[in-house]
């Protein structure tokens, strides 16, 4: 097990350093000069472009400025926006609780509602409650996120007439309950999405475990149905669920770029929307940094419970 750790620990620290060169070299040639946002139409001129690029360390090579870039980042000194001039690290703390809320909503309903429809359906395999579920997973694996966004606003906003259409807090909000409303149609269309991976995810797993023949024999004792898709079934059929829930747990780090975008949520997905259309990569190279730390790390965990619960998973060889 420790000669695995360690093995995995290295490979990630691999995978972070050409994952982070790849995507600082890919923004240093997108042709986005994030210098012309700074100065503005009305005060740049070549000279001052010089001047000020001059003064970021911008003219140094490309392989210096990337290991600057992380002495930076191991000093604990994440720099400032180069389009915008904020502090990256004020920013991500500013923006951070806006993306929690959202995400984190999104989360816990689509983990209910995508689970529970899921035991149903596998319990209730080929009623009306299963067709009914099968239909909500094709559509949620099948539209994208910002179409339910479109969609949603669409119908409870323009011609209902229900909910807001942008902005986390309204003017005059005091309480939560005041704020929920705002909140209602961006979650909703996270979760749509998610809640069509859960229930395809917990319907076949559960309907591949109560195959097995340890759930046979527990039926054949006589133990009651409920019951044995309760202890027997569920608890058996949640590893490849699990797998899922944390994998989107990339969700609080992130958000969703398109959801917060269309829905004005003052969160990491519109700061870093506002970063790739600015090639400002000082903020684009700080977040694809944590969301691939995160991702590599959820994988290396989801590998360690797997053997961990799992006697047959065997790490050592």
């Amino acid at each position: 097990m420790a000669k695995y750790v360690a093995k995995r620990l290295l490979l990630t620290l691999v995978m972070i350093i050409i994952i982070s060169f790849a995507i600082f070299v890919a923004l240093n040639n997108t042709g986005v000069d994030p210098i012309s946002f700074k100065l503005g139409l009305d005060n740049y001129t070549p000279e001052a472009a010089a001047e000020l690029r001059e003064k970021l360390g911008l003219n140094a090579p490309l392989v210096v400025r990337y290991l600057r870039w992380w002495k930076d980042m191991l000093s604990g000194n994440f720099g400032y926006s180069i389009a915008h001039g904020y502090s990256i690290r004020s920013g991500l703390i500013a923006k951070w609780p806006a993306t929690l809320e959202i995400s984190l909503t999104a989360m816990i309903v689509s983990t209910v509602i995508g689970i529970g429809i899921g035991m149903l359906s596998a319990i209730w395999q080929n009623s009306i409650v299963d067709y009914l579920g099968r239909m909500i997973a094709a559509i949620g694996n099948s539209v994208p996120e910002y179409f339910f966004a479109l969609i949603l606003i669409q119908l409870f906003s323009v011609r209902l007439q229900l909910l807001p259409t942008s902005g986390r807090v309204p003017a005059g909000a005091v309480t939560f309950w005041d704020r929920l409303p705002n909140l209602i149609l961006p979650v909703a269309a996270l979760a749509i999405p998610m809640c069509g991976n859960l229930m395809r995810y917990t319907r076949n797993t559960m309907l591949d475990v109560a195959n097995q023949e340890y759930v046979k024999l527990a039926r054949s004792k006589g133990i009651p149905e409920w019951k044995v898709y309760i202890k027997h079934v569920f608890r058996n059929s949640m590893r490849p669920v699990v797998t899922v829930l944390l994998f989107r747990m990339t969700l609080l780090l992130g958000g969703s770029v398109a959801v917060e975008t269309i829905f004005s949520w003052p969160g990491v997905g519109q700061v870093l929307t506002q970063a790739i259309t600015a090639s400002d990569y000082s903020v684009v190279m700080l977040y694809t940094l944590m969301m691939a730390v995160l991702m590599l790390t959820i994988s290396f965990l989801v590998d360690l419970f797997a053997a961990l619960l799992d006697p047959r998973v065997r790490l050592d060889k």
